[in-house]
């Protein structure tokens, strides 16, 4: 069964809304898209490329695929490691709008609107390589909702933009997550790769430091 692969960009306060350009989501009256712009050096684009070089399909949410069809089809250059794995590999859009008819704005792309556990549980089986989501706030947090996401890249840009629609939002599943890499670009990206790790556990560090203090005794 293939692994699904959650990556994204996110500001220093979570916000993952509208990373690469001003139009791309001022939804909600959000007026500072493009903030991951100026700091889009060659490491940053490495690492990407690496991460699509994974990929054995793309599941999208609707507007990140609307993003993506209006761009990366018109990229035909084969050398380009990043619109040639988009534009070769199948692309699922979760959606109940878009009909079988919106399937021809980008070759490879399949609408899903059924059942989503159902419906991703079955991709992933059925996937060779990597199932991966980019962006797609919303689709996210339903995939989350359901332990379906065994991988989290989050790539953490240097700024703080204190407004915007948030990865983890208010309400999420508490989850645990196991570090597995981290690296920083040149230009202050902190990547940060991190699996499933299943549900949070707790303590309290004043019990643990009475029972340390019980045990060394008073020597008396």
């Amino acid at each position: 069964m293939a692994k699904l692969s959650l990556t994204t960009f996110v500001s220093l306060d979570g916000v993952m809304q509208a990373p690469g350009g001003p139009e791309e989501d001022p939804s909600g009256g959000f007026e500072l898209g493009g903030w991951s712009f100026p700091y889009g050096d060659e490491e940053f684009g490495r690492f990407m490329a690496g991460v699509l070089g994974r990929a054995g399909a793309f599941l999208l949410g609707r507007r990140t695929y609307d993003i993506f069809a209006a761009y990366w089809p018109k990229v035909t250059d084969p050398e380009n490691p990043i619109a040639s794995r988009l534009n070769s590999r199948p692309k699922y859009v979760v959606s109940t709008t878009l009909g079988a008819g919106d399937e021809s704005r980008w070759a490879g792309t399949t609408v899903i609107g059924g059942d989503l556990v159902n419906e991703v549980t079955a991709l992933k089986q059925r996937t060779e390589g990597e199932l991966q989501v980019h962006g797609s706030g919303q689709l996210a947090r339903s995939l989350m909702a359901h332990d379906l996401i065994d991988t989290f890249n989050l790539l953490v840009f240097p700024v703080v933009l204190g407004t915007g629609r948030r990865l983890f939002a208010e309400g999420a599943v508490p989850t645990a997550l196991r570090h597995t890499g981290a690296s920083v670009t040149g230009a202050g990206v902190a990547i940060h790769a991190y699996e499933l790790a299943g549900r949070p556990t707790y303590g309290s560090f004043a019990d643990e430091a009475a029972e340390a203090e019980g045990e060394g005794g008073t020597g008396v």
